[in-house]
């Protein structure tokens, strides 16, 4: 396993340091909602008065507009936001989760829309929460294959991007519905920067039946994409030692 950003040792590692003026993060890279995300990371000490009041742009005396609830919303959402443990590529901080509010408002943008029969509020609590888990889950799998590159970026991985492609069937799992297998009910391709090298991962989400009581439920197929002889010679050795192990 590589070594977490909030261990010593990555602390002051220049892969996890904020990137110079010289070498700005690419814009491109980072949604916009991550840029003033620790302004909605829960605070035990905060009333919630205070964390609205903080909540508020002091340039326009509003709050940010994927926290506003959207018309005609029928029960107010969560705005606090969790932070992971995934380090943000370039960048001092880590990944923050979005809030309850604005899963909310990501998914009316989509299309959907609430009828009364749908889901509630707490509904929505335990979405994020699995969301969450599933994220988390997903960054704990990657690392055991950067394990392999310990020695090359002793300083541990960080997320540069990631992108949703639940229409995009990865080779591997149209193969495994080939053989009778279930498909994949989403998939993710997240761009890991390993000391400099850009190396994708394609994550393939199952149903896992049930959720537990650590709001898990998903099966994971997590694995370096074929971009590179590195990535294949990879896959290769794991394959071999799940094989003979």
């Amino acid at each position: 396993m590589g070594l977490s950003a909030s261990s010593p040792a990555a602390a002051g590692c220049p892969m996890h340091m904020k990137t110079p003026d010289h070498r700005t993060e690419n814009a491109d890279d980072v949604p916009a909602h991550q840029e003033r995300a620790y302004e909605f990371v829960a605070c035990p000490v905060k009333s919630g008065a205070s964390q609205m009041k903080d909540d508020i742009d002091p340039s326009n005396m509003m709050p940010p507009p994927n926290q506003q609830p959207s018309p005609g919303q029928p029960f107010p959402l969560s705005t606090v936001r969790e932070e992971s443990s995934i380090p943000r590529a370039h960048s001092d901080k880590k990944w923050v989760y979005p809030s309850e509010q604005m899963f909310w408002n990501a998914m009316i943008r989509k299309g959907w829309r609430w009828k009364d029969d749908d889901i509630t509020g707490e509904d929505m609590t335990n979405i994020i929460k699995i969301h969450n888990q599933n994220n988390e889950q997903a960054w704990k799998e990657i690392l055991k294959w950067e394990a392999l590159h310990a020695v090359e970026c002793p300083c541990g991985p960080s997320l540069m991007r990631f992108g949703g492609k639940a229409t995009e069937y990865s080779p591997r799992a149209r193969i495994r519905s080939w053989m009778g297998y279930e498909l994949p009910f989403d998939r993710h391709d997240w761009i890991v920067d390993r000391c400099g090298k850009e190396v994708r991962y394609v994550i393939d989400y199952y149903d896992g039946g049930a959720v537990d009581k650590n709001y898990q439920f998903t099966i994971l197929d997590v694995r370096p994409a074929f971009d590179s002889l590195s990535a294949v010679w990879d896959r290769m050795k794991v394959a071999w030692w799940r094989w003979t192990s």
